[in-house]
């Protein structure tokens, strides 16, 4: 870890500067609007997985026609994970950018594109009306999308770990995940909403569109929120030690210099999004279309575990502040390993009960990783890279294996017909993540990387 040298913020954060020599004291206030902002691109970001993931079926119908269920559900699912194939190529384009002239500005900007994205799908006619025009305009869309989170995630992690006080990032940090629960209740909550008020033939030929043109005007808000904000202490003193030595960050450094930081960050970011796309993204279509599970009842229950986990979230946050992101971490990853299986077979059991008992569980485990990773994974990289190199370690890791999760674990049981694949994918990733949070450091309560220690404004 980097000597914290004393700071001098750029006289656009007057709020931080005032500040003993070598260390940035932090206001609360603006601490808070920052976590704000940064979780409103999140919760708008999971808004659209919410939808996407819960009317799955419904968009199959509307954009890949064909007489088999299992297909449609693939092909949407296909059109879904195209959107991570470009995640990494937006990460490399946006994260150096972040770096060089601001986490703020380069967060407005995937605001944009986010909202412009999500918007456009719900304007795309179907395949009934324009053949197979529809199906590729939404894959031009879900790349747009794609594209710009490249640069939302670990934007906005940097974002509020550096305005964060160092004994309470865990706590701010978690509240980006909380943004990521509230975005995909909304979502999530909207469709239920629809598919028990509307009749199949309504919600088939215009009510699908309406959470999809919700995003226009909450981008617009969220992009009001965002140009509102001033940039971070951290990067304010980097950019001023930078326009001094004249210097520029190259892409090489981003990736060869910071190389063991990096697979740590893929490992962690592996076990984080395969378990996350796991329950929110695939279990709703699993309880549906596999275990053929009433529609209402299932996305009932996958909401409620989204809000028992929110309800967990802050305090989970807060622990990692006490007791550190490993021993959190750690404790989920083994979790995951030992309770895959008990849990899906509850799941499979279709009870309500063995339902709720089994996807709560889940749930509570993933919030070991909710709440740690937004503090955790930033702490890997020093100030001068942090937004470029985690933008690429996440975005890789999310693309190959987190948003293929439904896809991959979809053709797993269509090819091995083994319907506790879902446990055993869960697992595997678990044990890599297992093996990164052997090898990484603790930052609880740590200035981080090549930043000056950050205190709380009394």
């Amino acid at each position: 870890m980097a000597t914290a040298t004393a700071v001098t913020p750029l006289p656009k954060t007057p709020r931080a500067a005032e500040a003993p020599a070598g260390v940035t004291v932090t206001d609360p206030a603006l601490v808070r609007r920052a976590v704000k902002a940064a979780a409103l691109g999140n919760a708008m970001e999971w808004f659209d997985f919410g939808v996407y993931s819960y009317i799955a079926v419904t968009l199959g119908k509307v954009f890949f026609p064909s007489g088999n269920p299992t297909a449609q559900l693939l092909s949407t699912f296909g059109a879904f994970a195209a959107a991570f194939l470009v995640r990494p190529l937006g990460g490399t384009v946006f994260g150096p950018l972040g770096d060089r002239v601001g986490r703020q500005k380069i967060l407005a900007l995937t605001m944009i594109m986010m909202a412009a994205g999500t918007f456009a799908i719900g304007l795309i006619p179907s395949y009934a009306s324009i053949g197979v025009g529809a199906p590729l305009l939404l894959l031009a869309a879900r790349l747009v999308q794609g594209f710009s989170t490249g640069g939302e995630y670990a934007g906005a992690s940097t974002f509020i770990a550096e305005y964060a006080p160092d004994k309470r990032r865990g706590f701010f940090g978690s509240w980006l995940e909380f943004g990521t629960l509230a975005g995909y209740i909304g979502g999530a909550g909207l469709v239920t909403v629809m598919t028990a008020v509307l009749s199949s033939d309504d919600l088939l030929s215009w009510g699908w569109r309406i959470p999809f043109l919700i995003a226009g005007p909450m981008g617009i808000i969220g992009l009001y929120l965002r140009m509102r904000l001033e940039e971070t202490p951290a990067f304010a003193a980097e950019a001023e030690k930078a326009e001094a030595a004249r210097a520029k960050v190259p892409l090489r450094e981003m990736v060869a210099g910071q190389w063991k930081a990096l697979l740590l960050c893929m490992g962690l970011v592996l076990v984080f999004n395969v378990t996350d796309y796991m329950l929110l993204s695939y279990m709703p279509s699993y309880l549906t279309s596999e275990l053929k599970y009433d529609e209402t009842h299932g996305l009932l229950v996958v909401l409620g575990v989204m809000a028992l986990m929110m309800i967990v979230q802050p305090f989970a946050g807060a622990l990692t502040d006490r007791v550190g992101r490993r021993p959190v971490i750690a404790a989920g990853c083994a979790g995951f390993l030992f309770l895959s299986v008990p849990a899906l077979l509850l799941i499979r059991n279709g009870s309500l009960v063995a339902v709720a008992l089994g996807m709560g569980a889940l749930g509570l485990l993933l919030v070991c990783f909710t709440a740690a990773m937004p503090a955790a994974l930033p702490a890997l990289f020093p100030t001068r890279v942090r937004y470029g190199s985690l933008s690429i370690g996440f975005n890789v890791s999310v693309s190959l294996f987190g948003g293929t999760t439904p896809l991959v674990v979809t053709a797993l049981i269509g090819v091995t017909g083994n319907m506790m694949m879902p446990a055993y994918y869960m697992m595997a990733a678990a044990v890599v993540g297992g093996f990164a949070v052997w090898r990484m450091s603790e930052s609880a309560g740590r200035p981080l990387p090549g930043s000056a220690p950050a205190v709380e404004k009394r």
